[in-house]
């Protein structure tokens, strides 16, 4: 029967024990957080207190729902929430609606002993939800189909056209709506499939045209979607442990030598001789290592990587960087910026300068902007000078707990 047989007005209780379900939905490609911040990670997969934004959504959710379904690029999905207990991801749609529709379909489609009773809808870009936030949406399902969180518009609000304003809008009344939102699963689902277009950018939207109650319960001021660049810097004080800044220096010196390639922040630079070395003598890669170690208080390149071990021999300098990466994102902590000095005579560093800082990022899955590769001669002066060789300073800010 459609809507799961509720009248408009919303009448009919639901049992308190009903079982709960989640669509986590993360198809957006966040172009305001991208306009502001210059990444391009889609927003809902950039690193917060050292995990993407959707897991912290998404451990948010778990404890309180039977089954959680994500919906967005099942691969990046996969990646983000390995080791969480949730569906297989499935791929979203063009528009919000579309996107909420795949993951309705995905849940009607299990076994009928799992279908939920009731459907909650939330934003992988929306990662600190309290247990009590859930509770009020779940609670108002008993009562009502459909339940959305919210907090009243606090601000003076103006209407404005060319530039100045034109009118004072009444606050009374309004209020700003949050996820998750709740709906009667049937009713949404049928919704959902009778809609003639795909365009509702709020899942309530489609109860309020059918004329069905939706009810607005306390939402929460710090329940922020990540949009703006400013919204990072607030969630990481929210979700994040107390981060202290640390420092890292680091220096590294390799000699020339003949019938090597010249292998220099991870890109390959033409030139007459490489540098000799254990690995592939990447100096200005070695020298990052051991500033990012010495942030860490963990030692040096050589603790990790032994050159007296053979199987490090020509080795890939670009694995060393993805450890030291890794081992700031284990901690815990994030990196606040890079900043390395290649000291040499030729070649010139300039023209690589920008493919080297993006590989550099790339490694250690941060933005570009946050690297910095420069160079710099001795004056002919030393073993640089002499072009005997290449020297890196590197130094690094990482906030850890």
């Amino acid at each position: 029967m459609p809507f799961s047989a509720l009248t408009p007005s919303g009448k009919g209780r639901m049992s308190p024990d009903m079982r709960v379900a989640a669509i986590l939905l993360a198809a957006g490609t966040g172009s305001r957080y991208a306009a502001t911040s210059g990444s391009e990670t889609p927003k809902q997969y950039v690193r917060l207190a050292g995990q993407p934004v959707i897991r912290h959504a998404a451990q948010a959710l778990l404890p309180h729902v039977a089954c959680l379904q994500p919906v967005g690029h099942p691969p990046s999905l996969s990646e983000a929430l390995q080791g969480l207990t949730t569906l297989s991801p499935v791929a979203g749609g063009e528009t919000r609606q579309a996107s909420v529709r795949a993951g309705l379909e995905a849940l009607a489609a299990l076994p009928e002993e799992q279908r939920p009773d009731i459907v909650l809808v939330h934003d992988g870009a929306r990662p600190y939800v309290t247990a009590k936030v859930v509770r009020n949406v779940v609670s108002a399902l008993t009562e009502h189909p459909g339940a959305i969180p919210a907090v009243p518009v606090a601000d003076t609000l103006k209407r404005e056209e060319g530039g100045v304003i034109s009118g004072t809008v009444s606050r009374d009344h309004l209020f700003r709506a949050q996820t998750p939102q709740g709906f009667r699963f049937g009713l949404f689902l049928d919704l959902h499939r009778e809609a003639s277009s795909l365009t509702a950018t709020d899942d309530a939207k489609l109860l309020e045209d059918a004329g069905f109650s939706v009810a607005l319960v306390q939402g929460d001021e710090d329940n922020i979607k990540l949009t703006y660049e400013d919204d990072l810097v607030r969630l990481e004080r929210l979700i994040g442990p107390t981060l202290l800044p640390r420092v890292g220096l680091g220096y590294d010196v390799h000699a020339f030598e003949e019938g090597r390639p010249l292998i220099l922040c991870g890109i390959t630079v033409p030139h007459t001789k490489g540098l000799a070395g254990h690995s592939d003598a990447d100096v200005g890669i070695h020298a990052l290592c051991d500033a990012i170690y010495g942030a860490l208080a963990e030692g040096d390149i050589g603790r990790h990587f032994p050159p007296s071990e053979n199987k490090w021999k020509d080795a890939d300098s670009a694995r060393f960087l993805i450890h030291a990466g890794q081992r700031i994102r284990e901690r815990g902590g994030m990196l606040i910026n890079a900043d390395l000095t290649l000291i040499c005579e030729r070649p010139k560093i300039g023209p690589h300068a920008d493919a080297m800082r993006k590989r550099v990022a790339e490694l250690l899955e941060v933005d570009v902007d946050r690297i910095s590769i420069k160079a710099t001669t001795s004056e002919r002066l030393g073993f640089t000078g002499r072009e005997e060789g290449i020297a890196c300073t590197a130094a690094v800010s990482v906030l850890v707990p």
